[in-house]
């Protein structure tokens, strides 16, 4: 038996694996094709970003953790918050994004073929293993820090398994929206001892007059160093005490208007593995598509889980412990499944290879001999649209400006346990300028790793099960 959900584009094609019996064959059917609209999807590159006077502050009014089943914030793409007149343009955000990407799956795929090893650093300790290099920083929350709350714009992302804000006194400080959080003006701020048993979830921590110190390096030349703390978070109307964060002194990168960063990874370090405890060890968040308008939403605790979503096993990389793994087997483009064997997504034993889910890198990257597949069976099916040359990491461009809307053949991913993931055709058809210029979404990778990249994921609701080994998709969409 085959149970199929449809919704807004997106598909889920779950093979119930009680129902199905040897002796019968199963077929699978959706759609083959799929409407795209060109006119709206420039339109919407054309959208100003917000200014941050916008957005809410943290409520005056908060609740204690004890007594809320599940924490949500607003979540918005990066795009949405203004700090230079250069956002406007669309094809400078385009390009900047790209080159942050590929800076970040460069970092990734440089530490994963280390087999997890963390080197020596600068100054005091060693790096903090955080999972991956976070520079793209594409989504933002808004949360409190301290007593009273200071509201602060943090990066999620699924890869890292550290929290930190940057701090006064500030010796090397980026340029954020908000002001540099003052630890000397918070009640509940309080500096962890080098005796402490959180100090020590802390790889290769450093020491300094009896303060526990901390460092993140990431690939791209990016990094904080600071001083590592227990504080209060609130979240919308929740307040969360004595969480370990990490206050930075010394910081650089391209965080691009973020106070810091909001680790989600699968170590205990990380948010989600600090309040497993108050969450179950669940997540989820929908992620806003680009130029909408709209935000999308971040969401903690088991309440946060759906009923009715299409459930994978996510698979765990010991050298990786803070990456999401999920088994992908195949891809399929026109409701063709293609001749790539599952051999080419499979994780190794040694940790190589593997499919990570990443909210951090915008492009889904598949080992080349994948890529090359999927990308001429979309170029056959897509033969009588124009072509243009390629664009930053893009080999596969088209020229739609004298289309109102067209219609492209659907593209999925088939796991390893069963289910499809058929996407929305704006989720591997994105434009370049605000001119007409579209590619498709998706780019070789050097090495055997696979990420399925946040544009990709746009628009779909995705869950996080930690404590019972799954992600789901839907049934809702954003």
């Amino acid at each position: 038996m085959v149970f199929v959900l449809f919704q807004a584009l997106v598909l889920l094609v779950v093979v119930m694996p009680l129902l199905v019996t040897t002796t019968s064959t199963t077929t699978t059917s959706y759609p083959n094709y799929q409407n795209f609209n060109i006119k709206d999807s420039v339109s919407e590159t054309k959208t100003k970003p917000t200014q941050i006077s916008q957005f809410n502050e943290i409520p005056k009014k908060s609740s204690p953790e004890s007594e809320v089943k599940k924490w949500k914030l607003e979540l918005v793409h990066r795009d949405k918050i203004s700090i230079s007149k250069k956002t406007d343009n669309h094809t400078h955000r385009f390009i900047s994004r790209m080159r942050r990407d590929a800076k970040r799956v460069s970092s990734l795929i440089r530490r994963l073929s280390n087999g997890g090893v963390v080197h020596r650093v600068e100054d005091f300790g060693s790096e903090v293993v955080s999972g991956m290099e976070q520079g793209s920083g594409e989504y933002f929350v808004r949360i409190g820090v301290g007593s009273p709350p200071r509201s602060q714009y943090m990066v999620i992302d699924s890869g890292s398994d550290i929290v930190w804000v940057q701090c006064l006194p500030c010796s090397q400080c980026y340029r954020q929206t908000d002001p540099v959080f003052d630890p000397s003006e918070s009640t509940s701020f309080a500096g962890v001892s080098c005796s402490s048993a959180v100090c020590d979830r802390v790889d290769n921590a450093g020491c300094h007059a009896d303060r526990c110190r901390y460092e993140v390096s990431y690939g791209d030349g990016s990094y904080t160093k600071g001083t590592l703390a227990l504080e209060t978070l609130t979240f919308d109307r929740t307040v969360v005490h004595n969480v370990a964060i990490g206050c930075g002194h010394m910081n650089q990168g391209m965080f691009v208007g973020a106070a810091g960063l909001l680790g989600l990874g699968g170590g205990s370090m990380s948010l989600v593995g600090q309040l497993a405890g108050q969450t179950g060890d669940a997540f989820g968040y929908c992620l806003v598509t680009r130029g909408s308008g709209s935000s999308g939403s971040l969401e903690l605790g088991r309440k946060a889980m759906p009923v009715g979503a299409t459930w994978i096993p996510l698979i765990r990389n010991p050298q990786a412990p803070s990456l999401y793994y999920v088994g992908l087997s195949g891809l399929g483009v026109g409701g063709t499944r293609l001749p790539v064997s599952e051999d080419v997504f499979r994780l190794t034993e040694l940790g190589y290879g593997g499919v990570v889910m990443d909210t951090g890198t915008a492009v889904t990257r598949l080992p080349t001999v994948a890529y090359v597949a999927f990308r001429d069976a979309f170029i056959n099916e897509t033969g009588d649209l124009p072509r243009v040359s390629g664009l930053s990491i893009f080999d596969t461009c088209y020229d739609l400006s004298g289309f109102v809307s067209i219609q492209v053949p659907t593209v999925s991913f088939y796991f390893s346990s069963g289910p499809i993931l058929t996407l929305p055709a704006r989720n591997f058809l994105i434009p370049t300028d605000d001119s007409g210029t579209f590619c498709f979404a998706f780019a070789p990778s050097p090495s055997g790793l696979s990420i399925i990249g946040n544009i990709q994921q746009e628009g779909i609701q995705i869950s996080f099960d930690g404590a019972n080994g799954f992600v789901g998709f839907g049934p809702n969409v954003c």
